[in-house]
Order: C-alpha cells, then sequence, then structure tokens
C-alpha cells in the first residue's frame, strides 16, 4: 500500500528543496508539478520554456489525476507529489484529492512575489497560489479533511523538528537524509528546472530562514498584499512546532 502525499504549494516557496528531502529518504519517488503542462495549455500563460513544459508533460487534467492515483512508481511505499495549488483550474474535478495525504506548504506573499520576478517579470496575484491554497483548504476542511499547513518561514528556522513532526502527522518515521542530499539537477526534475531551479541545483540542504522581508517596487507589493488576507487566514491553521 502506498501511501500519497501531496504537497500543495504556490511557487518560488521552498518546494523543490522539499522534494529533495523526501526524494532522498530512499523509500519515496517523487513527481514534479505534474499538472503543469495541463495548466499551461488550458491558459495559454506565457511562461519560461513553456513549450517545452506542454511537448514533455500531459495536458489532459484527467489523465494526470489517473497516473497520480494508479500504481506508484517502482512500488514504493511513498509517493510524494509536489503540487502548484494554482495547477488545479475551475472545472477540473478535486475528488481524486481525498485519495492523497494532503500538506500545504505556504510562504509570505512578499518573499514569493519578490523571487517570482526574478523568473518572470510579470505576476498577478493568481500567479503564487495563496489563494487558490486557501480555497483549497476550505474544501478540505468543509468535508473533515483540514490538512497540516507549515509555513516556510517556521520550517526553515527548525527543519529538523517540522519534518519529524510531519512524519509523525502522516504515521511514518522520520529519516535523517531527509535534512541533506548531493547537489545537482535530478531526473525527476521537471524540464522547467533551467529556468526555476539554480538556488536547488546549488543546495545541499535547507537554507537558513531569511532575517526581514525584502523590498518590493509598488506594483509588485500591490500583488503581495493581495494575497495577504489568504496567507494571514492559512498561517492562523499552520504547524507550531518548537525546535528540539
Amino acid at each position: 500500500m502506498t501511501l500519497r502525499i501531496a504537497m500543495w504549494s504556490g511557487p518560488r516557496n521552498i518546494s523543490t528543496a522539499m522534494m529533495r528531502a523526501w526524494e532522498n529518504r530512499g523509500d519515496c519517488d517523487v513527481s514534479d508539478e505534474p499538472l503543469y503542462a495541463a495548466y499551461l495549455a488550458a491558459t495559454g500563460l506565457d511562461h519560461p520554456g513553456r513549450d517545452d513544459v506542454i511537448a514533455a508533460g500531459e495536458t489532459d487534467w484527467r489523465r494526470v489525476v489517473a497516473t497520480l492515483t494508479g500504481p506508484a512508481p517502482d512500488a514504493r511505499p511513498l509517493w510524494y507529489q509536489k503540487h502548484m495549488a494554482h495547477h488545479l483550474l475551475p472545472g477540473m474535478g478535486l475528488d481524486w484529492i481525498h485519495r492523497l495525504r494532503n500538506v500545504l506548504l505556504i510562504r509570505d506573499p512578499r518573499e514569493v512575489v519578490a523571487s517570482y520576478v526574478k523568473s518572470r517579470a510579470n505576476v498577478a496575484a493568481d500567479d503564487i497560489g495563496l489563494r487558490q491554497q486557501l480555497a483549497l483548504f476550505e474544501w478540505l476542511r468543509a468535508r473533515g479533511e483540514a490538512p497540516p499547513v507549515i509555513d516556510a518561514g517556521d520550517f526553515l528556522r527548525a527543519p529538523e523538528a517540522y519534518l519529524r513532526a510531519l512524519c509523525a502527522c502522516l504515521g511514518i518515521g522520520f529519516d535523517d537524509r531527509m535534512l541533506h542530499w548531493p547537489p545537482g539537477p535530478r531526473a525527476t526534475d521537471g524540464v522547467w528546472a533551467p529556468h526555476w531551479y539554480a538556488r536547488a541545483w546549488r543546495s545541499t540542504g535547507f537554507e537558513a530562514a531569511r532575517s526581514r522581508l525584502p523590498r518590493l517596487d509598488d506594483a509588485h507589493a500591490a500583488v503581495a498584499e493581495a494575497c495577504r488576507p489568504a496567507y494571514e487566514a492559512l498561517s492562523a491553521h499552520r504547524m507550531q512546532v518548537a525546535p528540539d
């Protein structure tokens, strides 16, 4: 029996580092943003590497879902699925999400926007996923399945403590290999990795939390602040774990 762990994030969070941590366990397969091609094909948005993403991926969300809920790769006991919440578009069914163990990974929107615009000049509130994360949280909570919420800022101050707490919540053992990994690209990285994963490719573990929020110009600050109500609503439900 495979435990499917769906980590619902927004872009420019610590989502790729988190994927590295789970893949490094040795008992876990990972999938990198499996709905990305379907999202780009449906929205027509111009993202870095758009044509390559669509060519390499599956653009029918129903087929993606069939794969994500079907047999696990290599029959490993854990299957970590890195998802972007904004890839869940209106019209996509959600019932399949009940078959996953869902977790939400949030980050202060000022940090998200500051990082996002380094790779893509244009950004709108719906590009960074927080509103969609809140909608998903409320949808799951209404069905008695409120997912754990992890704030990246909290997590980076005590990665081991949070990973231990999350593993306990999921009913699995913690593996200290989750804290460090070899640098460089992985075969499991999406084809968009050259545009977005430079820092992840250099990493060998989780970086330290930032001591202050970044400065933004007025237009980008307005995008971040439009997402702040969703961030604050989710933050009220975040896991709070004391450092070891």
